[in-house]
């Protein structure tokens, strides 16, 4: 896929005005938000959701090939006690993705990390999106469930180490390349730009690809996070 983007990389380095062919959001700050106004952890969830749909309508408005959204990190997995209030509102988030805007537009959705671990509920739906939408190829909405950055690294690495064990890898010729076409992320570009909400740390998405990225800041947490958010991160990187 990654041959996709040569002509589009071509004419962004012949275009007088760069825009990112890549942009990751992470969605830091939910809880919190919602502790702060008061509200429900499930409606806190769903309004960050409905933002998230709304990106993909942003995405197509400002031509951005791809976008990425850390939607749930695995580390709230392994240690959320709402944790079935948060797959509730991502199955209801994925229900609502089935409308004429991935169609009309052609965006493809994918999914990375470990989401086959999730309760079924949200592995079928899950399913069910990367099968309507996976012949789309105008523009790729990635979605990290169950994901974690190391972890991403770590999968490449065993994948080489079969490869190598195999006899189909020779470890001396290991490159940079042969690890970044183990990753969960090896079909698409690296991302540009990270779009950081909350606090001013690493979140560790998309770890490997994410060396030379802008990272843009925004103080708000997501569920506060608006288009304007959007398109001040987009012309922070041209």
């Amino acid at each position: 896929m990654l041959d996709k983007f040569k002509e589009i990389i071509k004419g962004n380095n012949e275009s007088s005005i760069k825009k990112p062919l890549h942009i990751a959001i992470t969605l830091s700050g939910i809880e919190s938000w919602a502790s702060r106004k008061n509200v429900e952890l499930r409606q806190a969830y769903a309004k960050s959701y409905g933002i998230v749909r709304d990106i993909i309508g942003w995405q197509v408005k400002h031509r951005i090939p791809v976008v990425t959204v850390y939607l749930f990190p695995e580390k709230h997995r392994k240690g959320k006690e709402q944790l079935s209030t948060i797959v509730d509102e991502m199955v209801s988030f994925f229900e609502s993705l089935k409308s004429s805007l991935l169609e009309e537009n052609h965006v493809k959705i994918s999914v990375l990390g470990k989401w086959y671990d999730m309760p079924g509920r949200l592995v079928e739906v899950i399913k069910d999106m990367l099968e309507t939408t996976k012949d789309y190829d105008g523009f790729f909405f990635n979605l990290c469930i169950n994901y974690d950055g190391n972890e991403e690294i770590v999968d490449a690495a065993k994948l080489m180490a079969r490869q190598v064990k195999a006899g189909k890898l020779d470890p001396e010729m290991i490159s940079r390349d042969n690890i970044k076409d183990n990753l969960y992320s090896s079909s698409f570009l690296p991302p540009d730009v990270i779009i950081k909400s909350g606090k001013r740390k690493s979140s560790g998405l998309l770890l490997w690809d994410s060396n030379n990225a802008w990272i843009y800041f925004t103080d708000k947490a997501f569920p506060e996070f608006r288009e304007e958010d959007f398109e001040d991160a987009v012309k922070s990187y041209k």
